[in-house]
């Protein structure tokens, strides 16, 4: 079982930056891929990135390439979403979740809302 708890969300203007945090429980941290996904209000979830378990692969969305970083830190069980020249439409509840292997991604932090005004 691993549980997820995010940080860091918050209220920034247009072309500033933010940084997420996700701490996760349990001693099996570095043998799951690491996700960030977020929600727009009156849209689904998307995926916004993914980090592989050693933090040597790592996947972006095309609306988040360029201004986008993820990072983890296995020895303090947490994964990170640097987020650079933000625009409105980043503007969402962001989620962090874990995968074990090529599973689904079956855990899921409660989320943590970041709004970008223009």
């Amino acid at each position: 079982q691993v549980q997820l708890v995010e940080s860091g969300g918050g209220l920034v203007q247009a072309g500033g930056s933010l940084r997420l945090s996700c701490a996760a429980s349990g001693r099996t941290f570095s043998s799951h891929s690491m996700g960030w996904f977020r929600q727009a209000p009156g849209k689904e979830r998307e995926f916004v990135a993914a980090i592989s378990g050693s933090g040597g692969t790592s996947y972006f969305a095309d609306s988040v390439k360029g201004r986008f970083t993820i990072s983890r830190d296995n020895t303090k069980n947490t994964v990170y979403l640097q987020m650079n020249s933000l625009e409105p439409e980043d503007t969402a509840v962001y989620y962090c979740s874990a995968r074990y292997g090529s599973n689904s991604w079956a855990y899921w932090g409660q989320g943590t809302q970041v709004t970008v005004s223009s």
